[in-house]
């Protein structure tokens, strides 16, 4: 059973950081890359970060980059979204997403978890 848990949402005041984690089981995690995506109310979902299946490549939306970083830990079937210097318009449900393209393509999602900045 494919399972992708993200944990890590809460509420934070502008300017603070929070660490999303996505725990993956069921399925060859080193094998797929790896992103995580928000989705604003009213707005559609957007790729934040995403991370290659060994680590080696990152990218980045504008809007997070040099404020959020992208890592996985292949041993602990994890990957991780640290957020520095949050703004309001970070605002979303952070969604985990799990892609192979060869053979494939193959996409998993996880629930979503709640992240809001607000003071």
């Amino acid at each position: 059973q494919v399972q992708l848990v993200e944990s890590g949402g809460g509420l934070v005041q502008p300017g603070g950081s929070l660490r999303l984690s996505c725990a993956a089981s069921g399925f060859a995690f080193s094998s797929y890359a790896m992103s995580w995506y928000r989705q604003a109310p009213g707005k559609e979902r957007e790729l934040v970060a995403g991370i290659t299946s060994a680590g080696g490549s990152t990218n980045y939306a504008d809007s997070v980059k040099g404020r959020f970083t992208i890592s996985r830990d292949n041993a602990k079937n994890t990957v991780y979204l640290q957020m520095n210097s949050l703004k309001p318009e970070d605002t979303a449900v952070y969604y985990c997403n799990a892609i192979r393209l060869v053979p494939g393509p193959v996409r998993y999602w996880g629930q979503g978890t709640q992240v809001t900045v607000s003071s």
